[in-house]
């Protein structure tokens, strides 16, 4: 079923108009932008954006919404160095009242089990956990099922850590921050020999990250059925 949302989804393309945009830590930037009324997305998905205000070589690219559907605002935040992209160049151009195109929204990145979760961010790859755990945090659920957010940033920059520190004073919710591969196995060892038939592990972060950990899950006998992932390629 998820699979048809989405085609019907990615032909359904809407103009948003362009708010503000501010500099995060490190080399991170939001891009915030208006949320008419009629236009919703599950906690978790990814957009299809594209510039339209220049000509640039492939004007359209996939970005994670890191706003819960419960905000007045589409939120997308990305990685931009100091020699960017054509498209992140015109990304930084933006005024306010400029338009943005946008499919979608697309993808099965989404709680929607209620089980035990294991939440695996790595760098910029916490923008989808952001929009799903401010959702949580706007329903205030109270029979959800423990939710574990390892958060792997070896610059330490932690996007969004004050969010995510308020969020975490809810019971259900654990948040911890890494910096090395090593200390996030030995967590990733905890939560597997304390869930091991009924956990499920999100990833999210760059294609390298998300197919060392997946490889690692599958090694440990997790099925691929309770193994999401969101790999992140840069542009």
């Amino acid at each position: 079923m998820t699979f048809f949302q989405d085609i019907f989804s990615v032909f359904k393309k809407r103009e948003l108009v362009f708010q503000q945009s501010y500099k995060e830590p490190d080399d991170m930037y939001s891009f915030l932008f208006e949320k008419e009324h009629d236009v919703t997305w599950k906690a978790g998905q990814y957009g299809l954006f594209s510039i339209t205000h220049k000509k640039v070589k492939n004007p359209t690219k996939p970005f994670s919404i890191a706003s819960a559907p419960t905000e007045n605002v589409i939120k997308i935040t990305t990685r931009i160095s100091n020699e960017p992209s054509a498209f992140k160049k015109a990304m930084l151009e933006f005024k306010p009242g400029m338009k943005i195109k946008m499919s979608g929204p697309v993808g099965a990145f989404t709680l929607e089990e209620q089980k035990p979760s294991l939440l695996i961010a790595g760098g910029i790859g916490i923008t989808p956990f952001r929009s799903i755990l401010k959702q949580l945090e706007a329903e205030k659920t109270g029979d959800i099922k423990p939710i574990r957010l390892l958060y792997l940033d070896s610059k330490k920059s932690y996007l969004f850590k004050d969010e995510l520190d308020a969020i975490a004073n809810r019971a259900s919710i654990h948040v911890t921050y890494l910096d090395s591969q090593d200390s996030l196995h030995q967590e990733i060892d905890q939560f597997a020999a304390s869930h091991q038939n009924n956990g499920v592990y999100f990833i999210a972060g760059p294609k390298s990250m998300v197919d060392s950990i997946t490889t690692c899950l599958k090694n440990k006998h997790i099925s691929k059925q309770h193994i999401k992932k969101d790999a992140f390629f840069g542009y």
